[in-house]
């Protein structure tokens, strides 16, 4: 979790800008990458397709599915409301290795999944 918490805009929760722009930060050598505010939290896209999510208590998740889910289980990941993202541990947010790894699984999956006309 981001270091402040919520912050509250215009009477909703939302991410501290800080965490959102040290995520972006880390995230922008992915790709297309782009963020905008949504439901309290940010949503964040490669090339048009979301594969993550910032909540409005500033905890980054990133999209999965069958084959990915098994990394997020076994290192104790939360997984956000029934959606199909999972927490990501703030070591792995830190680590360049790490952070190539599941960050690039992310965007397969964000990929693959997505709903929109191609």
């Amino acid at each position: 979790m981001g270091a402040g918490g919520p912050t509250w805009h215009h009477g909703v929760m939302a991410p501290e800008p800080g965490f959102v722009d040290h995520v972006m930060a880390r995230l922008e050598p992915f790709g297309d990458v782009t963020t905008k505010a949504m439901f309290g939290g940010n949503g964040i896209w490669e090339s048009g397709d979301m594969f993550a999510l910032i909540t409005a208590d500033s905890e980054l998740h990133f999209k999965v599915d069958v084959q990915t889910r098994p990394r997020y289980e076994q290192a104790e990941c939360a997984q956000f409301r029934t959606m199909p993202y999972w927490s990501v541990p703030g070591d792995v947010l830190e680590d360049d290795t790490q952070l190539a790894e599941w960050a690039d699984e992310a965007i397969e999956v964000g990929h693959a999944t997505a709903t929109r006309n191609r």
